[in-house]
């Protein structure tokens, strides 16, 4: 899964690929997140349940902090579902607690959503000869290495998730230009 926003907007497009282990994508779903907003997590959730699919072995996200700090939980997403879930990043960073007092000042919930995140593992992809960052439920490190090198065709971002942003990103500019207003109004 990955999403495309506008800070100007309300909600962002999220856009999810189903992905097989034989490299085909036999599936696109999407679906709308508040900009801003604390419902990612469900909002992912709901996606998944749906697609009515029980085949899924592994839901991942292009990020935990998404559509404008708007935090994923991973463990809810396991949780949840009862299918492992992991969030993948591309860059070192200092982390986000700075920002989000900032742009979110007195919200404790956010704050303590993003510290129930914990810290990112660097996880070294042999098949690409590249790093990521992720957070993880449901699954052990050499699994999560695994399911990487099982996706990543080139570069750092695995394919699902490369397909799954192009995705949200047309939809996003599609709707930008033909209907704006259902980019404005808040989820419901």
């Amino acid at each position: 899964m990955a999403e495309c926003f506008r800070k100007r907007n309300a909600r962002s497009v999220i856009a999810a690929v189903s992905y097989r282990r034989d490299r085909v994508i036999d599936g696109v779903y999407l679906g709308f997140i508040t900009v801003g907003g604390l419902d990612a997590t469900e909002r992912i959730v709901s996606l998944v349940e749906r697609t009515g699919r029980k085949d899924f072995n592994v839901v991942m996200v292009n990020g935990c902090i998404i559509s404008w700090f708007n935090i994923v939980d991973v463990k809810a997403i396991f949780d949840s579902l009862g299918v492992p879930a992991v969030c993948v990043t591309y860059e070192e960073s200092p982390g986000l607690r700075e920002f989000i007092e900032r742009y979110f000042p007195g919200d404790a919930e956010r704050l303590r959503l993003y510290e129930k995140l914990g810290e990112r593992e660097l996880v070294y992809i042999r098949s690409t000869r590249s790093y990521v960052y992720v957070r993880y439920a449901g699954l052990g490190r050499d699994e999560v290495r695994r399911v990487l090198e099982a996706t990543t065709l080139s570069g750092q971002v695995p394919e699902p998730l490369r397909v799954a942003q192009a995705v949200a990103r047309a939809v996003h500019e599609l709707l930008e230009r033909e209907a704006p207003d259902l980019l404005r109004a808040r989820p419901a």
